[in-house]
């Protein structure tokens, strides 16, 4: 069944649902807060007062007051503040009662002996002062110190701000640390051993992720990250994500009143960077800002063999060595604005823009040896990559009149632009022979709108109902051109050259409905459906790509609360991975003649059952969750490499086999796992954190006649140790297994930092001094490709060590404010990266 929502007729499928009569009550334009908050109907008695801030003497809004009777202990009325802090309780009888008062972030209060009688019918109470639940110090607000990682009901969350490990490092650095997550040297992200991962920021997609998300998580400085979700059993009301899950990257963001903000710098001998990060927050309006800068620095060699298995037991053999350095950086700023027009509606928005570039200089030299051949060369290869994105993000929350009952309208557009260029001069004898240069021009356009309503059914059940139209434009525009020096100079290639674009727009609703079973039994089940249109062009060759199709995408999911410390969760999941533009641009990269890779266009999404059962417990001051996992993809994109005559994608009648290597739907891939996660103090000064993750994988690939499977492994373990005035130290230590390819093996590796920390100014400012890998010079990274036609081997080695010293220093006043939520879209259906696994 093909269901097609064209733009027009999604606008018309939000005006249905709003004429039925779940909708129509949100079109009716309630009334803001009156002080009048609830009526008791027991006499003709009113109390009056209002709540504030014992501080700043500001209003504390929507604070909760509830009026007891002292004779019998029960409520008989109660409810929210308006917005300036202001409430009236009336029709009390004669009695004397007490009042409750309270709010998130402050200390809950008693009014004692509140009495009414016949001469007595209206008290007014004047100004109630609640402290905040957080005490100051010098003007820098001291709180409860979070778990380095806490397991919630549908996620887990890594406070990558308790870990001084990741001060001066990147995003990349602390995505490694956080439970199920492993990041390889190259920056490409796994989830429990599988690379088909969404990942957002601040609940948000950001193109800045949708062409490289290696490239991308260089960008964001780990000293911007407050904490990492994962969430392995999304529900339908995310998008269709694929087999492992959601990454959300929460950044620093303050929601308190006043003004304050924070420097951060940081230097080593692969990087640097320095920010500042400005807030305020004054009544209805909030501001926050962000701006800075950071570079890096990476050296690095190689040494590859593949051996080429002939006819009539020939073979022929590639040797390739090489070193490269890698030099980069950029700046990114932004500003958000949030303002609450009345206590039910709030608005933000917000925008961000990136600037990143890079330069890789490469030397390699090749010898490729056979009968007939042998064909010695150097190649001298200079990368340049810049690449922009804008984001901006819009949201309007109204919280209606009954609890959690809310609509949320949602846009979002956000724009990357990139460019690749490459020189390359090939030298024979020490003389230039050869000269090639290729640019390519991309560029990608998302356009959102999203619509989410939540209603409660009971006092258990809520529906959740939503619709959301994702509009997406890719563009590729790609050149080379060569120069054989026999004086006609460069000239472009027409067969290496053309424009591509590529649109793809999805359409989806949804509907969820969760409800409790007694007190220990919560179950949520939805579906989700999604209609995807495709439409691509090879401008340039008048060649058009057209495709559409409907998937319709259940969840269920179920959690048990066996008593108040130990909790069972079970999930099912079916979800769609549609390919990114890394496995779609038709771009052939050939800055090495001799291993030749492009994306295809013609990828089709991948299906993935997802199944998973976990276990969390909690004794004394330990946290233990262990959890059990299956999925299974039937139409898996792999990577696969080919030995083929470099006539087929060369311009040339040589026939010498190249390997070329590209995306396919060719494998049937199923993992079955268990993974481990801990936290517990040893001591009242001493923390250890660890998580371990073992599966096994299984591929096959029946188009090519391939077998293959393993087990592979990933962990990591965080101790932490705090000393006295203000001194404190962390370990933090990562590894991961070699991983099973279709047709091989890719590297594992191990990395770990040591770092101390000093608190100075009072705790205004910080200094740590952290060191990477001390004990090992270079990381080794061996991969490995095997097929009966040819073996491929490629050991890597990445001078790592890093020694880094990092400043912060935090401003401002802070007082206790307490934020609304609010609400922005999250685009979870792209395959990202260079692909994975599982």
């Amino acid at each position: 069944m093909k269901l097609l929502l064209t733009p027009r007729r999604s606008l018309l499928m939000l005006g249905l649902l709003a004429a039925t009569p779940l909708f129509r009550p949100l079109l009716a334009q309630n009334a803001p807060a009156t002080a009048e908050v609830a009526k008791p109907n027991r006499g003709t008695g009113k109390l009056t007062g209002t709540v504030v801030n014992a501080a700043t003497n500001q209003p504390v809004e929507f604070a909760n007051v509830g009026l007891i009777d002292v004779a019998t202990n029960k409520a008989i009325g109660g409810g929210t503040c308006d917005e300036k802090g202001r409430f009236i309780l009336s029709n009390i009888g004669a009695g004397t009662y007490k009042l409750n008062v309270s709010f998130v972030g402050f200390q809950a209060k008693v009014v004692e002996q509140v009495v009414f009688t016949a001469a007595n019918a209206n008290v007014d109470l004047g100004n109630i002062s609640l402290a905040a639940a957080a005490q100051q110090l010098s003007e820098v607000k001291v709180v409860g110190e979070r778990e380095l990682v806490e397991n919630k009901v549908d996620r887990i969350v890594y406070n990558a701000d308790k870990d001084i490990t990741n001060n001066g490092g990147t995003a990349a650095d602390v995505l490694q640390k956080a439970p199920l997550l492993s990041v390889d040297i190259d920056g490409n992200l796994q989830l429990r051993g599988s690379g088909n991962i969404r990942v957002l920021v601040n609940g948000k997609p950001s193109t800045i992720l949708a062409n490289n998300l290696a490239d991308a998580l260089r960008q964001i400085p780990a000293d911007q990250i407050k904490s990492v979700e994962v969430i392995t059993s999304p529900s339908s009301k995310y998008d269709a994500e694929g087999t492992a899950g959601v990454v959300n990257i929460i950044l620093k963001k303050s929601n308190l009143e006043g003004v304050n903000g924070s420097i951060n710098g940081a230097g080593s001998n692969r990087g640097a960077f320095l920010s500042s990060t400005v807030n305020t927050r004054r009544g209805k309006l909030g501001l926050n800002t962000n701006a800075g800068t950071n570079m890096f620095y990476n050296v690095a060699r190689n040494a590859s063999m593949r051996t080429e298995f002939l006819p009539e037991e020939g073979r022929s053999t590639l040797q390739q060595n090489g070193n490269f350095t890698n030099l980069g950086g950029g700046a990114f700023a932004q500003l958000g604005i949030e303002y609450d027009f009345t206590p039910k509606d709030a608005f933000n928005l917000s925008g961000r823009g990136n600037l990143f570039g890079y330069t890789n200089d490469r030397n390699q030299r090749t010898a490729y040896v056979g009968p007939k051949v042998n064909d010695i060369f150097t190649r001298d290869i200079v990368t340049k990559e810049q690449n922009t994105n804008f984001d901006l993000n819009f949201g309007y929350t109204r919280t209606m009149a009954k609890p959690k009952q809310e609509l949320s309208v949602l846009a979002l557009y956000s724009q990357n632009k990139g460019n690749t260029d490459y020189d390359l001069d090939q030298r024979r004898e020490e003389f230039i022979d050869y000269r090639e240069t290729s640019s390519n021009d991309n560029r990608n356009r998302e356009a959102t709108l999203q619509l989410d309503y939540i209603q409660p059914v009971d006092s258990t059940g809520t529906l959740e109902l939503g619709l959301k139209s994702i509009l997406r434009r890719v563009s590729s525009d790609y050149l080379v051109a060569a120069d054989s020096l026999d004086g006609r100079g460069l000239l472009p290639i027409p067969s290496r050259s053309n424009e591509f674009r590529y649109d793809q727009n999805v359409y989806s609703t949804y509907a969820t409905y969760s409800f409790s079973l007694g007190k220990k039994l919560t179950l949520k089940a939805g579906t989700r459906v999604e209609h995807t249109r495709i439409d691509g062009d090879f401008i340039t060759d008048n060649i058009s790509l057209r495709t559409d199709y409907t998937n319709v995408v259940p969840s269920v999911q179920a959690a048990y609360d066996i008593n108040k410390d130990n909790k069972l969760k079970l999930s099912y999941t079916r979800r769609i991975q549609r390919p990114g533009i890394w496995f779609l641009n038709p771009y052939v990269n050939l800055s090495d003649r001799r291993n030749i890779s492009s994306g295809n266009p013609k990828v089709d999404p991948e299906l993935t059952d997802a199944y998973e059962l976990a276990y969390s417990t909690y004794i004394n001051k330990s946290t233990i969750n262990f959890s059990g996992y299956f999925r299974q993809t039937n139409n898996a994109i792999e990577s696969v490499s080919r030995l083929v005559p470099s006539n087929t994608v060369l311009p040339t009648d040589d026939t010498t086999r190249v390997l070329y290597s590209t995306f396919l739907n060719v494998a049937r891939n199923a993992t079955y796992g268990l993974s481990a996660f801990g936290s517990t103090k040893i001591t009242p000064k001493w923390s250890l954190n660890g998580n371990i993750n073992a599966y096994y994988l299984q591929l096959r690939s029946q188009a090519l006649g391939l077998t293959n499977g393993g087990v592979m492994y990933n962990g990591n373990l965080t101790s932490s140790w705090t000393f006295d005035k203000g001194w404190s130290a962390q370990f933090s230590g990562f590894f991961n297994s070699r991983r099973v390819a279709l047709q091989g093996r890719t590297p594992g590796y191990r990395t770990y930092t040591i770092a101390a920390k000093k608190e100075l100014f009072n705790k205004k400012a910080s200094l740590t001094l952290g060191v990477v890998n001390p004990f090992n010079r270079k990381l080794v990274f061996r991969s490995q490709l095997e097929t009966d036609r040819f073996d491929y081997t490629n050991n890597s080695y990445f001078y790592n060590r890093q020694i880094r010293l990092s400043f912060n220093y935090q401003f401002g006043k802070l007082d206790t404010k307490p934020a609304k939520p609010k609400k922005s879209i999250r685009n979870d259906d792209q395959k990202q990266g260079e692909g994975g696994n599982g």
